[in-house]
């Protein structure tokens, strides 16, 4: 029977996972992708970049990127003509109001797929409690399924984490090697990429430091082109907000070859002799290409910063590194455990195809809300308000932003003057 699948997207980086997501699906199925309109849904040039390289299923969406839709005007017409599986690549208060409304709207609703895009390392709640109600939820290496299993069972959910290979990596063999990069017959490989992200790290006096250390970096080898890659123009909407945009840091002195640009990061990396970056997925697209890379450790490795996950992994150096030319390969241990398992270990499809055919058969079980929020209908107000911003005109929201925007605020005090517990000596 040929199965139909429809993504939502809505930011930067979740259209590039739920487009390449989608491409990775059996070539029988029919693919589709919508945008839905939320205060940082992706502009039409992201989106262009986010869909490179997909599967000519999306060609379409690819060309003319598709316009933002009201979620309700999305969901109306999966109610009318329901497709298998809806993928909800979105951020996490967008994708537990799409899961809501596909639950209450739409009968017999489709299989519901959601995910994380990139790097999930450390296992987060919050990232399980929004998505608790999907069929579906998709990740990238043997390690994050285990602790996401591992945290959703503490927190009384049943485990439903699929296994995938980052969607966008170029990997052509199921033993999980790759091919290696190559440019263009008329283009040199000459780019030193530092693949930027929104908020890591946050401060602006970091984010000078890096600048300054790419300048470094720029005059010591007149040779190479030192990019600054940036997810997003001056003005865009990004998944993260960022409050120091690196285009604005870089000084007017910067050497010539010594640049920021955007873009699709396999553009960059196809022109690449080496990434650099504090945490980014795009340093799984490196390795992927069997590009040397090196993950920036000057600010300390924790949970904030994203990159815990590279402990140990061979990629790790300072900014020293960095200026000398110093870059690394990943082990064969952690590339096993972290994103480079054997496709045949890719089960995301072949569980979505069984979830299709209980559906069929009229089969296919609701999973319970782990919210335990009271307040009804008002409380759904609030949080579809929270997710889509202006974009929710409804008169129930404006109720419930002028009722819980008070109550958010003491609570938040409450939580930041709360005293800290004694610690008890060992």
């Amino acid at each position: 029977m040929p199965r139909r699948l429809l993504g939502i997207v809505d930011t930067d980086s979740f259209a590039k996972w739920g487009a390449h997501l989608l491409s990775a699906a059996p070539s029988e199925w029919t693919l589709e992708l919508a945008t839905v309109a939320t205060p940082t849904a992706a502009s039409a040039a992201q989106l262009r970049a986010a869909l490179h390289g997909v599967d000519e299923r999306l060609a379409h969406a690819a060309a003319h990127p598709p316009a933002a839709e009201h979620v309700d005007a999305i969901v109306d017409r999966i109610r009318r003509d329901p497709p298998d599986a809806v993928v909800v690549a979105t951020i996490g208060p967008v994708a537990e109001l799409i899961i809501d409304l596909l639950h209450r709207r739409v009968r017999p609703r489709p299989v519901i797929v959601t995910g994380l895009p990139g790097i999930s390392y450390p296992a987060k709640w919050k990232g399980i409690f929004l998505r608790a109600r999907a069929d579906v939820f998709v990740l990238h290496s043997r390690r994050e399924v285990r602790e996401y299993a591992r945290l959703a069972a503490e927190g009384g959910v049943e485990p439903h984490f699929a296994l995938a290979t980052l969607p966008f990596l170029r990997r052509g063999s199921g033993d999980g090697s790759s091919s290696a990069s190559r440019p263009a017959a008329d283009e040199v490989r000459d780019g030193v990429i530092f693949a930027a992200q929104p908020s890591v790290p946050a401060a602006e006096e970091d984010r000078r430091r890096i600048v300054h250390w790419l300048a470094e970096t720029a005059l010591a080898h007149p040779e190479w082109r030192v990019v600054l890659k940036t997810r997003a123009l001056r003005g865009e909407q990004q998944t993260h907000r960022e409050a120091h945009p690196y285009a604005d840091l870089l000084p007017a002195d910067a050497p010539a070859n010594l640049t920021v640009e955007t873009g699709p990061m396999s553009a960059h990396l196809d022109r690449a002799v080496a990434l650099v970056t504090v945490s980014s997925t795009a340093v799984v697209e490196a390795i992927d290409r069997r590009l040397p890379a090196l993950t920036l450790t000057d600010f300390g490795v924790s949970r904030s910063l994203i990159n815990e996950v590279f402990v140990g992994s061979g990629l790790e150096g300072t900014s020293a590194d960095l200026v000398a030319g110093r870059f690394g390969s990943a082990g064969e241990e952690w590339r096993a455990d972290n994103y480079f398992h054997p496709a045949s270990a890719d089960d995301w499809a072949a569980r979505t195809l069984t979830l299709m055919e209980a559906r069929d058969r009229g089969l296919l079980r609701d999973r319970p809300s782990v919210r335990r929020s009271r307040g009804g209908a008002l409380r759904r107000a609030w949080e579809r308000k929270i997710a889509l911003g202006p974009f929710d005109r409804s008169a129930l929201g404006a109720v419930a932003l002028v009722i819980g925007t008070p109550i958010r605020r003491v609570r938040r005090l409450a939580r930041r003057w709360r005293p800290t517990p004694p610690v008890t000596p060992a």
